[in-house]
């Protein structure tokens, strides 16, 4: 038995040496927290029992706001009549110290019930049993919000079953008047809440409210149905993502669950709040329809409450006992006992652990990437799946994926593009009937500038699985990387129309038209990819690159501020940076660079990253040395990238300005050259090897280059906020340049 959600420590519920409090004479310690303990104790003036919150005794501000909290926390319950939720008794001022004095209850917490129930009988709570419950929770809860009180922490070890079936609601401290007005934030409010059954509007900063209680219950009822919570593989912020990122639709129920159960569950956890049930008092109502039996629980199972518990109020006598078990079989009759068999083929048909659930769920999180904690919320449900099953040639392709993701994005380290690899050969070895095992062949490919190889693969996946998402989007992917534009733009725009929802294929088709300097049309598929998936960091980067190339510079730094109040990522500080820097702003340039290879906010493993901190660096006086170094630190990382793709013209190109800027100059003409030769026609190529002739002191052959640079499509404005630049552009034959081009 417990009075509050308490971390239990290795002494709780042992006898402890007696305290008095006034006419309170404390017995055992129930449990302890940050805020203090709860002890069982005596009242010596009612003779009964009694639990008590005691606050730790504090000094200064900090003692304000905890008995501001505790009265807080006594009043909100107090003002509670429904049976319910916990009597206070008291408040209790002495010696500094601060105490809520309240009804002892007792019985087992739901949490305690379902994992008594999931270790003894190996399933969840029998249907009835679970109605019942939540039922009980949701009439309480109609009153509390109808009072204008939001509970804002339900879950199973909130709420106490008492040896008689009864449920009580604990820990009301958490709770807040509706307000309207509020903007308090979920970290202010409710620090301790529990990911699990929190709504995703509260994870994204919103206050609770009536809504994210319901929610929270329908949480619960999934569990007792199930016998486990939503993604119970995942944890921290990775179940903070699968929970944002996915509907409930998507969860698994038992095999004869009601479909009346399943669709209350679904629009008890609907992601959107006004796709949800609008009050409690809906809730009650179905749940009171699909109750066939009296809210009582069998005599075994009081017995199991009562006799686990141990802790405030005494167990049942053997008559009482009795009497409510004879209670419960009169109430069933024969014909309810006839559900046992059919809780019995439940059992069978109720695994602990489902595959395809699992599959499910992590093709799910791979779809969203680009957001923190979904390929680690992808990884442990295949890692799950291998576990049981290392064959499972599904999960293992999905642990290639994985990789090449991290490749692509985070890591860059070529131990994970090894590890995708091994893994998609195995995935193609154990089942190569399976488009995934195509699709994870394909990335690695991709990755190692094998695009035609790559498109093979995803074409075989898609004649196993034409309608597969993965293998549509990157069999685009590798005709734009091959340049094969009119094929990638058709396949792009049917995806666009099939997959409406996926901001992948809208995304792509802006990076196609912007790599054909069509940036009108490039610009409004980067805000079509914006629209679809409002929290996505990719498209406000490109989006604000193609307001650059249209000279709409301020309008790209809005676009920015945007996209780093949503998330912040390295892909974003370092358009801030580059947008500083054409600005002449080096400092705050470097800044903005430097947080864009921090592991915290950035990414370390990220060459051009390190190349930008090079650029920035330069401009401010007495750090040269640092931006060496950064210009080092990106050669050494690029390097074994070039290895990989040999002719990959950006890398070739980068690799040769990247030489230029250390002094390297036999390394940087080798690499000019075979870039020209890789992207004759690549106005950005011709940029970079134009940059790096002038760094060379090679003035004739950096006008030729920038020349060509213009003449490919390269903006003027761009060339002329290039700060290395500036002597060349002092060139009368620069000057001659630009005006026989914009002739």
């Amino acid at each position: 038995m417990q009075n509050t959600n308490l971390a239990s420590n290795d002494n709780t519920g042992v006898e402890e040496v007696s305290v008095s409090l006034r006419h309170y004479e404390f017995k055992k310690r129930l449990g302890e927290g940050g805020f203090g303990q709860v002890h069982e104790a005596w009242d010596s003036k009612l003779c009964r029992p009694v639990a008590i919150k005691q606050l730790k005794a504090t000094e200064g501000a900090g003692s304000a706001i905890q008995t501001s909290s505790l009265l807080k926390e006594a009043r909100l319950a107090a003002s509670l009549k429904h049976p319910a939720f916990v009597k206070i008794f008291a408040i209790e001022d002495e010696d500094n110290s601060h105490s809520i004095v309240m009804e002892l209850v007792p019985g087992l917490t739901l949490k305690q019930l379902l994992q008594q129930n999931s270790q003894q009988a190996q399933q969840p709570l029998p249907e009835q049993q679970a109605i019942n419950i939540i039922s009980q929770v949701a009439e309480a809860m109609q009153e509390a919000h109808a009072s204008g009180l939001i509970h804002g922490d339900l879950k199973p070890s909130n709420l106490m079953v008492e040896p008689d079936g009864k449920v009580r609601i604990l820990d009301f401290g958490l709770a807040s008047k509706t307000d309207a007005q509020a903007t308090t934030s979920m970290s202010q409010l409710d620090p301790q809440g529990t990911i699990a059954y929190m709504a995703p509007e509260r994870m994204m900063g919103s206050p609770a409210s009536a809504q994210s209680d319901i929610y929270a219950l329908g949480v619960i009822l999934y569990e007792t149905l199930t016998g486990q919570r939503p993604f119970a593989n995942a944890s921290g912020l990775a179940l903070a993502a699968a929970l944002m990122q996915s509907n409930s639709d998507t969860w698994e129920f038992p095999t004869g669950c009601k479909p009346e159960l399943i669709k209350l569950v679904l629009v008890m956890t609907a992601r959107q709040t006004e796709k949800r049930l609008s009050s409690m008092q809906q809730v009650h109502e179905q749940l009171r329809g699909l109750i066939s039996v009296p809210v009582l629980v069998a005599a075994s199972d009081a017995d199991k409450i009562s006799s686990v518990s141990g802790k405030g109020g005494k167990s049942l006598s053997k008559p009482k006992r009795f009497a409510i078990a004879g209670a419960f079989l009169i109430a069933l009759g024969y014909g309810a006992w006839q559900a046992v068999p059919y809780l019995e083929m439940d059992k069978m048909s109720l695994k602990p652990f489902s595959e395809s659930l699992a599959m499910k769920q992590g093709v799910e999180a791979l779809k969203q990437f680009d957001r923190p904690g979904s390929l680690d919320v992808a990884e442990a449900n295949f890692e799950a799946i291998l576990k049981r099953n290392p064959q499972h040639a599904g999960a293992v392709a999905g642990l290639s994926i994985i990789y090449t993701s991290r490749y692509d994005s985070d890591k860059q380290d070529e131990v994970i593009l090894q590890k995708a690899d091994a893994s998609a050969q195995q995935a193609l070895k154990l089942n190569d009937k399976l488009a995934i095992s195509h699709i994870a062949v394909a990335r690695v490919n991709s990755q190692m500038g094998k695009n035609d190889k790559a498109l093979e693969e995803y074409e075989k996946a898609l004649k196993l699985d034409p309608d597969n998402i993965f293998a549509s989007f990157g069999r685009i992917i590798a005709l734009r990387k091959m340049k094969q534009y009119e094929d990638a733009i058709r396949y792009a725009k049917s995806g666009l129309e099939r997959f409406p929802q996926e901001r992948m294929f809208a995304e792509e088709l802006g990076i196609i038209y912007f790599e054909k300097s069509n940036y009108s049309l490039a610009e409004n598929f980067f805000r079509l990819s914006i629209k679809i998936q409002p929290d996505t960091v990719f498209a406000y980067a490109n989006l604000n690159n193609t307001l650059v190339k249209q000279n709409r510079d301020d309008e790209g730094m809005q676009v920015l501020q945007q996209g780093l109040l949503i998330r912040p990522s390295a892909l974003l500080y370092s358009s801030l940076g580059v947008a500083l820097f054409k600005k002449r702003d080096y400092l705050g340039a470097s800044e903005a660079f430097e947080l864009a290879v921090t592991p915290n906010k950035g990414n370390p493993a990220k060459y051009l990253g390190w190349a930008n901190l090079g650029d920035s660096l330069l401009w401010i006086p007495g750090r040269a040395n640092e931006a060496k170094k950064a210009y080092g630190k990106a050669i050494e990382l690029l390097l074994p990238r070039l290895q990989i793709s040999p002719n990959d013209v950006v890398l070739v190109s980068r690799f040769g300005l990247y030489s230029a800027r250390v002094g390297d100059k036999e390394k940087a003409n080798e690499y000019m050259q075979r870039a020209l030769k890789l992207g004759p026609k690549d106005a950005n190529v011709h940029f970079r090897v134009g940059l790096a002739y002038e760094l060379l002191g090679q003035r004739d052959e950096a006008l030729a280059a920038i020349s060509k640079a213009i003449e490919f499509g390269y903006s003027i404005k761009s060339l002329e906020s290039e700060p290395d630049l500036l002597n060349l552009r002092r060139d009368a034959r620069y000057v001659k340049i630009t005006v026989n081009q914009s002739k």
